[in-house]
């Protein structure tokens, strides 16, 4: 792209010089460097990202291959498809901040679930989704097969059951693109999940059993063989957004393959930088710094290192437009 096209990354590079939008500029400029030098990323993703339309951008981060694996919180993998289904049934508060118990309650009663200033329909939404990961649910273990949360997730989606209620562009989905690339993915705690809770009732009612869900070891199985396949060059960066187990579980395979299983030649993390508003405090493991984790062999003293204490809906966009030349 040519640099006078490049109207974000420009304004960033005249105007973010110091403190914070400083380190988003550095930190989106190592990202570069690193996958240019022929190294790979993972993008983590806590919090509500896909309910802020994080897939608006992802799914071109993810169509460009600036991202070849993503770790994510099991909301995060079904609230993208919610939205993909249900946008115009969601509702929005702007006023958030003010509600009464009465007004919550009032939302509850009406079957919207508040994500700060978004509310999920929940018939439109968790019970349009239910009717169809059902059926990719009971059909595998009717196969005697099992699968993970993500693969569900993808055998849904690329069965194009769900196009007859998309209500976005489906190029905004960053599931659905992930979908067509079968793009790794690793849910940690997928049991979290308003998907995962309807599963363990399936279970519950002896409808499902719960071996056909693959579990959190397995993630970590197939993490620990994804990585040892990808980590030679340049090696594999880590771009965490928010704390929580969706960046805690991976980071996690690097000690785990040369402490537990003594593999010597495993190479650290070699990129590393964390969106969060979450500060270090006392046990707060979510909000360590980056030295921190050399302690516990997931970073060397020459990774590039990279902590932005901020909103990371603000943020993230900012570095994936720098990353895909904006």
């Amino acid at each position: 792209m040519n640099k006078e096209n490049k109207v974000i990354s420009a304004f960033m590079e005249k105007y973010y010089l110091h403190f914070n939008a400083a380190g988003v500029v550095d930190a989106a400029k190592a990202y570069e460097t690193h996958l240019a030098e022929g190294g790979k990323m993972m993008i983590t993703l806590a919090g509500a990202m896909s309910t802020a339309e994080l897939g608006k951008i992802l799914a071109e981060m993810i169509r460009q291959d600036k991202v070849q694996i993503i770790s994510c919180t099991g909301a995060n993998l079904e609230e993208d498809i919610m939205n993909l289904v249900a946008h115009k049934s969601y509702k929005r508060v702007p006023h958030y901040r003010y509600l009464t118990l009465q007004d919550e309650k009032a939302l509850l009663d009406n079957h919207y679930n508040r994500v700060t200033d978004t509310c999920i329909p929940e018939e439109e939404a968790f019970r349009r989704i239910q009717r169809h990961i059902h059926k990719q649910w009971k059909t595998a273990e009717d196969a005697g097969e099992r699968y993970l949360p993500h693969e569900f997730m993808y055998k849904m989606l690329l069965s194009g059951d769900l196009e007859q209620y998309y209500e976005i562009d489906p190029k905004d989905s960053w599931m659905l693109a992930a979908a067509e690339k079968n793009l790794p993915i690793v849910v940690p705690g997928w049991e979290d999940s308003t998907m995962g809770n309807i599963f363990a009732s399936y279970c519950i009612q002896n409808e499902l059993k719960p071996s056909t869900m693959k579990t959190g070891i397995e993630y970590m199985q197939f993490l620990a063989k994804w990585y040892m396949d990808n980590c030679g060059g340049k090696g594999i960066g880590f771009f965490q957004i928010g704390g929580g187990i969706a960046g805690d579980f991976p980071i996690c395979v690097v000690p785990m393959l040369y402490q537990d299983l003594e593999m010597d030649d495993v190479p650290f993390w070699s990129y590393f930088c964390q969106i969060s508003d979450s500060t270090t405090s006392y046990g707060s493991y979510s909000g360590a710094t980056p030295n921190e984790k050399i302690t516990w062999g997931k970073l060397s003293v020459e990774t590039p290192m990279f902590v932005i204490e901020s909103d990371a809906t603000i943020v993230a966009p900012l570095i994936f437009a720098w990353i895909l030349g904006w």
